[in-house]
């Protein structure tokens, strides 16, 4: 029998909180429903306070302090999407002798891995498995950020890092997120993450985000940008009409790989 959506949405929130956490595409083979469904009931449980989104589900909300996901685990997560994102982001490479920033992240190391052989680029990353991944490659003028590397996420960050983009005039940021929503941006776990990512964004010319959708609606603790700042969101065709419609309301255009 067909629930309503309050049903659903109650039942939803039991389970939450016997469980600790769910992924979104759990719930949606639990309950028969897609995956946008689930989202829209997430979103809503979570302005009850109910739950906390997260990057791939939700947990109860007392809990997000301690939940980041570590490289390994959010570059099995999505893998179709990420590469659709990835390829779709090509398009938006500046001229040929440009300087790149590529934060770190699941899919903007996609985006590294398709950099096109016969497109000199100055790429600057504070990615250890992104500089790995570019270090070989003779169209690639490669310079690494210093700054003490996360475990979690591979990418060097803090001070030395901030200083060192301080110093940068990029002409395009491909940039990742944890979570993005209209009403706080975009936004991280991590208060050194975010420094280092609010100092990428205030060194570029033109700012990309590249997120897939289990990302939007989701937020972490820590804001690094609004909205207003980001000139182009590049996200897959998981995003709801609505909330393509609520971001690209908010100031960027919202690209659907």
């Amino acid at each position: 029998m067909t629930m309503y959506a309050e049903e659903r949405q109650q039942a939803i929130a039991q389970l939450v909180a016997q469980h600790g956490r769910l992924s979104v595409n759990a719930l949606a083979a639990r309950y028969n429903v897609t995956a946008e469904t689930v989202r829209r009931d997430l979103s809503r449980l979570e302005r009850m306070g109910f739950v906390r989104r997260v990057h791939g589900g939700v947990v109860t909300p007392g809990s997000l302090g301690v939940i980041e996901s570590g490289l390994t685990e959010r570059d099995s997560a999505n893998t179709a999407e990420k590469d659709r994102i990835a390829k779709a982001a090509l398009a938006l490479l500046p001229p040929p002798g440009s300087t790149v920033l590529i934060d770190a992240g699941s899919t903007t190391s996609r985006l590294a891995s398709m950099l096109p052989p016969d497109h000199h680029l100055i790429v600057v990353t504070n990615a250890v498995p992104i500089a790995a991944l570019l270090a070989g490659n003779p169209q690639i003028e490669l310079h690494l950020l210093p700054g003490r590397v996360r475990t979690t996420t591979q990418a060097a960050v803090g001070a030395d890092t901030v200083r060192a983009l301080g110093d940068l005039r990029a002409a395009t940021v491909f940039l990742g997120t944890n979570g993005i929503t209209v009403d706080h941006g975009l936004s991280t776990p991590d208060r050194n993450e975010a420094s280092t990512k609010r100092a990428m964004v205030e060194c570029s010319h033109q700012v990309i985000l590249l997120a897939d959708a289990t990302k939007v609606g989701t937020e972490a603790p820590i804001r690094f940008a609004p909205l207003s700042e980001v000139d182009v969101v590049v996200t897959d065709s998981g995003i709801s009409s609505s909330d393509r419609c609520a971001l690209s309301d908010a100031g960027p255009d919202v690209v659907v790989a």
